[in-house]
């Protein structure tokens, strides 16, 4: 029997919708019914270099704020950024984006952030858009549809079976 695997997802949420995300990648990952696969859902305050250098995959979520990741997400990725640089090259990701209108840019930044860490994206980074343009809707709690829940759930899914399977 191979060792077992652990999926770490990491997220921010203010307005819950990528809370929401990050909940069905973790059901998804979840439905692996041998346990193959660990999975640990953290918020960005409580994640650190250990809980990285402790992981086999990882899926990032945050919403896009300002045409930018989380402010919570990037303060995860600086504490841990140069304590797992060359610790982790190879490892798979992939990211959840929770956006009002583009969410590409945020993509990008965790694309990069991931190209220095050297991982390896296992799929196109998942942007679901609440068209959120309003201070009002923009700051308002979200809730996000179960079509785009089922296509978090789905790369959760996908990423535990990955590790399970060593396709990543």
């Amino acid at each position: 029997m191979s060792p077992r695997k652990t999926l770490l997802i990491v997220y921010h949420s203010m307005t819950d919708g990528t809370r929401q995300m990050a909940d069905a990648a973790r059901a998804g990952a979840c439905s692996d019914k041998d346990g193959a696969v660990q999975v640990r859902l953290l918020h960005a305050a409580q994640a650190g270099a250990a809980d990285v250098l402790g992981a086999d995959g990882f899926i990032f979520a945050t919403p896009e704020n300002l045409a930018a990741i989380s402010g919570q997400l990037k303060d995860f990725f600086d504490r841990s950024y140069y304590a797992v640089l060359d610790h982790v090259n190879g490892r798979p990701y992939a990211c959840l984006v929770c956006a009002g209108s583009d969410g590409h840019n945020a993509a990008r930044q965790m694309e990069r952030i991931a190209t220095g860490w050297r991982l390896r994206a296992i799929a196109e980074p998942l942007i679901v858009c609440t068209h959120a343009q309003t201070p009002e809707a923009i700051l308002a709690r979200k809730s996000i549809c179960s079509d785009e829940l089922e296509r978090c759930r789905a790369l959760g899914e996908a990423m535990a079976q990955g590790l399970a399977l060593g396709v990543f």
